[in-house]
């Protein structure tokens, strides 16, 4: 069996630390940074894979840099391959829509990808929270979708690809009448997924 640490569970240990030496509880960290206390407590036992927006609220109210609770040593040249099972769930939306982080946390990233996880119906309302300078970049793997952007309707369908501007109004439905996935790339100016 294999006992190894990830690099998240090893970030969460180093938050945990951070926070029992200021005296801080989970309850008080999660006010100041205004998430719920589970997600922090999911976070410090390497449950939940935090945004970067959350990640820099928490290194900032712990006094310490983003840098530091990482792990800069270990970065993506030490961790390049994250295994399916080690697949960190970011958030869910209220129509059940899902998403997941494909890659470890690493100062230099130029990328971040996501898988999305669509149910009946569901859209991305929520989920795709990017609206910065930037782009970004869809591809379906799995089932039907209409894309609404900048007020256009699109059909995609499997294996379709799909890239835009992030500040341009957009929102993606399945349309497909079962489960759907999509692959979401984003750029750099994007790293900014609130977990809310």
């Amino acid at each position: 069996m294999n006992t190894e640490s990830t690099p998240m569970d090893l970030m969460g240990k180093r938050i945990k630390l951070k926070r029992e030496v200021l005296g801080l509880l989970v309850k008080d960290l999660s006010a100041q940074i205004g998430v719920t206390p589970s997600l922090i407590s999911q976070i410090e036992r390497g449950k939940a894979f935090p945004s970067i927006v959350t990640l820099k609220k928490i290194s900032d109210a712990l006094s310490t840099t983003v840098g530091e609770l990482i792990g800069e040593h270990e970065n993506l040249s030490q961790h390049p391959l994250l295994k399916s099972n080690e697949r960190r769930f970011v958030k869910k939306n209220k129509k059940g829509t899902s998403l997941h982080m494909l890659s470890y946390h690493d100062p230099t990233k130029q990328i971040e990808p996501y898988i999305i996880q669509f149910n009946k119906n569901s859209n991305s309302k929520g989920i795709m929270t990017s609206n910065f300078p930037g782009q970004e970049f869809c591809f379906v793997l799995k089932g039907k979708f209409e894309a609404e952007v900048n007020n256009k309707h699109y059909k995609l369908n499997d294996g379709d690809g799909f890239y835009f501007n992030s500040k341009l109004p957009h929102n993606f439905k399945n349309i497909s009448g079962d489960e759907a996935e999509m692959l979401w790339i984003i750029s750099p100016n994007n790293n900014k997924i609130s977990t809310n």
